[in-house]
């Protein structure tokens, strides 16, 4: 194989013998041979496919797996062309194996499913950002590149949010801050006292019928974690009626919170 056959991009090479190539194997009626000559024609055009795999390099897949798939694109194109129509191989050839490397990245490289209209519109947004960029000096908005694209502005929304879901991201990966964490370390846990919100809620009512002195009592004993002797000598009471007091209150609230209503203070026989 000459230099030039290994450079597709060479001025001689532009595989103007293709097509005669396969018009000869069109033609030919012995199936083994028609086989050997597409086999011949192939390896005469892999230069082709792999120049056209090089252009994707960099974007997150292997070249040897881009190779394999603009390979088939190439086989597909030897296939399917029509020497009859009057157009050159290479006009063919190149927009098929590029289709099939397109194709690729669109279905297999996505880290979660995502409709296929959404892919073709991230991917037709990719395009437009970069024309868009250069015509207004700035990055476009949503409503812009939905106009360059003639598509409603929700497909536009919809192809962005897309784009995010091309490449994840483990969650053991190091995070952007500077701490060293991971992902999984700065992700929210269920808080243990989530389930007090309900309990809150129900004793609010009750606890708006307490006189100051109880608030001051409860605030006292389960906010500051004070003991009764404490919260007596704060309150300038004994530290036996702070003891009945707290569990008149306490029995108020519990009534409240199993549904009844509030206990009258006049009806516990305590003293305040």
């Amino acid at each position: 194989m000459t230099s030039a056959d290994s450079d597709p991009t060479a001025k001689a090479d532009d595989y103007s013998d293709v097509t005669a190539a396969i018009a000869a194997m069109r033609a030919e009626p012995d199936e083994l041979r028609r086989c050997a000559m597409r086999d011949r024609i192939v390896e005469r055009c892999l230069p082709l496919a792999d120049h056209v795999a090089r252009r994707f390099r960099d974007r997150g897949e292997a070249l040897d797996d881009l190779v394999q798939v603009a390979r088939i694109g190439l086989v597909n194109a030897v296939d399917r062309f029509e020497p009859d129509r009057g157009f050159g191989f290479l006009s063919f050839a190149v927009p098929t194996v590029m289709g099939e490397v397109r194709r690729h990245f669109r279905d297999t490289m996505w880290s979660m499913r995502v409709p296929r209209r959404a892919k073709e519109v991230s991917l037709a947004i990719g395009k437009a950002n970069d024309e868009l960029v250069q015509r207004l000096g700035r990055s476009p908005r949503p409503s812009e590149v939905a106009d360059f694209l003639d598509i409603p502005v929700a497909e536009v929304i919809d192809g962005l949010a897309a784009r995010s879901a091309y490449n994840a991201i483990s969650i053991d990966a190091d995070s952007d801050t500077d701490d060293g964490r991971s992902i999984r370390d700065t992700l929210g846990r269920d808080d243990e006292h989530l389930e007090q919100i309900d309990e809150f809620t129900a004793l609010t009512p009750a606890v708006a019928q307490l006189d100051e002195r109880e608030r001051k009592i409860l605030s006292l004993r389960f906010f500051r974690d004070m003991s009764q002797t404490e919260i007596a000598a704060e309150i300038g009471i004994s530290q036996m009626h702070v003891s009945r007091l707290l569990a008149r209150t306490l029995d108020r609230l519990r009534a409240a919170a199993n549904g009844a209503d509030a206990i009258d203070p006049d009806t516990t026989g305590l003293p305040d």
